[in-house]
């Protein structure tokens, strides 16, 4: 028996329109000489040029006088050295300035995949059958440098599925260093970062057991000016502030659609991108939910695994995963504890599936091998498309294989319910593999998912098409369940 999948007509396409204003810095002696200038214009010259540009960028930005003045604020160091400070300056001026140093950014220009799902906190004035989802979004724009976007999506009764409008702007959160660092765990991250053990071991002797940010940036920069003659040192410095930046909470303000908010590259060590978010509705043992999610930060060498909190999708606390088991792509969290532990997929080895349990959610160690590549539609590599589904007959993993030509297939494993390093049943063939209207795109031959959810007795699996688009695939649960358990490995 061969399963039927649903592939839905709905289909979500990157959107150039959506823009975000970012600081844009071109170097130190280009930029002292705009502000020169800028300063030296009458009021009349700064007005008739400032003027205008409000009115054009005030349609495209929410509070686009806010952003220009934050981004003049970041150029206190450049009106030092030209003998003037930003208390000093008009306010015209201030936004001139800060015009000149913001460029837009349009974040789904190239690409807008690798979607996750999970029930809205918010399930009010909705009929029998009905659910409001939030759906995220893997989008890449200029650089390939990737954020995690959002949709608000109602699935009816019988499991169509209607993506709602997105909102008129695209806003960046404001971002909090208000973190207290363990310096064991801290450090320990900081040599998987491959920053100079001598810097670390001098930084060491210099923090309490636990710590703040400002005392760290106070140390870093003492540091740095004992060596100012030694660049090389100096950027080992700045790395430890870089990872310190991984660290953070960012809150939306209240009147932002989930449309509106975008997570955007923070730190250095994620400049490079924010990769395949993994949203999860995490039940605590006290019934308390909270939605977690992991997804890989790149600076363009390095990996780093970071984890999401949230409530509410408003505010989103910031933290990197510690440990051995804590490396590489592919981590996914269970929904909730499992004989009192939080328990974490993950794929250490960039190729088998391992599984791994912990009394913290942020410290993950000793991965256990779960399963290796096994059909010929997988042989290069195996991961999870997202966290496990629960059900009453075991753990639903839906995975993904990557076979001949790269082509990337999703499949399905289950695990039991006490005891999930036991698998008890798989899918010989995929359940979705990418035909002739999904194998084109960004990365050709891909379809990839980072999480699903169950509606109305159907699986429903939102899924990348070729790193460039999304869509949805419904299947029966019931006999998706059936055809797991009947199912005998075939090598």
């Amino acid at each position: 028996m061969r399963l039927h999948i649903d592939r839905k007509p709905v289909k979500v396409y990157p959107d150039t329109k959506r823009v975000i204003a970012r600081f844009f810095f071109n170097g130190e002696e280009r930029a002292l000489e705009v502000i020169r200038k800028v300063l030296e214009f009458s009021d009349a010259k700064v007005f008739s040029l400032i003027s205008p540009i409000l009115q054009e960028y005030s349609k495209r930005h929410r509070n686009i006088t806010k952003i220009l003045t934050r981004h003049c604020k970041k150029l206190k160091k450049q009106f030092t050295t030209l003998g003037t400070t930003f208390e000093d300056i008009d306010e015209y001026t201030r936004l001139l300035i800060g015009a000149y140093f913001t460029h837009e950014y349009s974040i789904e220009s190239a690409a807008f995949f690798n979607p996750s799902i999970v029930d809205d906190p918010d399930q009010t004035d909705l009929v029998e059958g009905e659910k409001r989802v939030i759906i995220s979004f893997r989008a890449v724009g200029e650089g390939h440098i990737s954020s995690i976007v959002f949709r608000r999506a109602l699935i009816d009764a019988k499991n169509n599925i209607q993506v709602l409008p997105v909102g008129n702007y695209v806003d960046e959160a404001e971002v909090i260093k208000n973190a207290i660092y363990v310096k064991k765990l801290f450090l320990k991250k900081a040599a998987y970062a491959q920053i100079d053990p001598s810097v670390l071991e001098e930084v060491e002797g210099k923090l309490d057991d636990k710590f703040e940010y400002t005392s760290l940036s106070n140390v870093i920069k003492d540091s740095k000016n004992l060596n100012k003659d030694n660049p090389q040192r100096l950027i080992e410095y700045d790395k430890v502030l870089w990872l310190s930046d991984t660290y953070h909470t960012i809150i939306f303000s209240k009147d932002t659609d989930i449309s509106d908010r975008v997570i955007f590259p923070i730190s250095e060590f994620e400049r490079k991108g924010i990769e395949d978010a993994r949203f999860v509705k995490f039940v605590k043992d006290d019934g308390k939910v909270l939605y977690y999610a992991t997804y890989t930060a790149f600076d363009g060498s390095l990996i780093i695994p970071k984890l999401v909190q949230t409530e509410d999708f408003y505010e989103f606390k910031v933290i990197p995963l510690y440990g051995d088991g804590a490396q590489n792509k592919n981590l996914a969290l269970f929904p909730r504890k499992i004989n009192g532990k939080y328990v974490m997929m993950s794929r250490i080895d960039g190729w088998n599936n391992y599984l791994m349990f912990s009394d913290k959610v942020n410290v993950w160690e000793n991965p256990v091998l779960l399963k290796q590549p096994r059909y010929c539609w997988e042989l290069v590599q195996i991961g999870n498309c997202g966290s496990p589904i629960e059900t009453e007959k075991g753990w639903i993993v839906i995975t993904h294989g990557v076979g001949p030509m790269r082509r990337y297939c999703i499949g399905a494993t289950l695990l039991d319910l006490d005891d999930p390093t036991k698998e008890i049943g798989h899918l010989v063939e995929p359940l979705i593999i990418p035909n002739n209207d999904e194998r084109e795109g960004y990365v050709p031959n891909v379809v990839y998912s980072c999480g699903s959810i169950i509606s109305n007795g159907e699986l429903i699996i939102p899924y990348g098409l070729s790193d460039y688009s999304s869509s949805f695939a419904t299947v029966n649960l019931e006999l998706l369940l059936n055809k797991l358990l009947e199912e005998k490995p075939i090598l």
